[in-house]
């Protein structure tokens, strides 16, 4: 197994255990790897270090919030060329989160101000720093996330990504809160390429989530399903647990196992590992 989106600490947000708690976890329980995701943090030095640690493949990034000042190809130059494997567009500080009132890093600390961020077509003033991150995701064959962004903006960024000539694309958790999108989108995007991602969080934590609702976006996805975590939260069991019971409340659902176990497996390590 190889879980493509888990959190640990150091964090703004209490977390289950930090990155070597976490890769023991995934030791013990003989999973391939893990992608080490942060919303205010580069992940790639700490993803570093935990594979020197475990022997494992761990993959880090970095996350455009407010932190690195929103969609910055400078943060994004210094992460790939660190290393750095993907790129998730703003996540907690998208205009979405603000608007979902879901957690941000200025709830913590008032006095940084309430700074949110999109892209085109919401907010088009950006779209030279924009495609100045595409470019250097093409240049590093690295994976372009789509984070928290409206599904408007996850369909201009597939079109955008095709132009560049990125071939590895994953749309974060669309059926999550945000952005929210209903399985036809989903299928409309993955047909044009990319992957969707199903979460463990969505199905323990997602208000009104049912495991019938992450069927069908699991059935949109198709063969271009990934199924992660996200875990690391105190209240979520510790990650490679997470992972095997989204697998098995799936299955449950009817869903094919084998299908599933690819997509927590086979299928996001074919789209982290570089070639």
């Amino acid at each position: 197994m190889f879980d493509s989106h888990v959190h640990a600490g150091p964090d703004v947000l209490d977390r289950i255990g930090d990155d070597t708690d976490v890769a023991r976890m995934y030791g013990l329980a003989d999973f391939s790897g893990f992608v080490l995701k942060a919303h205010y943090e580069s992940t790639v030095g700490r993803a570093h270090a935990a594979a020197r640690l475990t022997g494992k493949s761990v993959y880090g990034g970095i996350a455009l919030n407010q932190h690195c000042g929103g969609i910055n190809p400078s943060a994004v130059a210094a992460a790939l060329g660190a290393g750095g494997r993907v790129v998730w567009m703003p996540t907690a500080d998208a205009h979405t989160q603000h608007t979902a009132d879901l957690p941000r890093l200025c709830n913590h600390e008032p006095r940084i101000g309430p700074h949110t961020y999109a892209i085109p077509p919401v907010d088009t003033r950006n779209i030279e720093a924009v495609e100045t991150v595409l470019a250097l995701i093409a240049d590093h064959d690295a994976v372009l996330a789509t984070g928290h962004l409206s599904g408007d903006e996850c369909r201009w960024l597939s079109e955008r990504a095709r132009f560049f000539g990125i071939g590895r694309v994953m749309f974060t958790h669309p059926s999550y809160t945000v952005p929210g999108l209903e399985p036809a989108a989903i299928r409309t995007l993955v047909e044009n390429g990319g992957y969707a991602e199903i979460t463990t969080y969505q199905l323990l934590h997602q208000p009104r989530c049912t495991p019938t609702m992450l069927a069908r976006a699991a059935e949109a996805a198709g063969s271009r399903l990934i199924l992660s975590s996200d875990a690391g939260q105190p209240d979520s069991p510790p990650p490679p647990e997470a992972l095997l019971l989204l697998i098995d409340t799936l299955a449950a659902e009817g869903l094919d196992r084998r299908w599933l176990e690819s997509a927590a497996s086979t299928t996001p390590t074919a789209l982290f590992t570089p070639n």
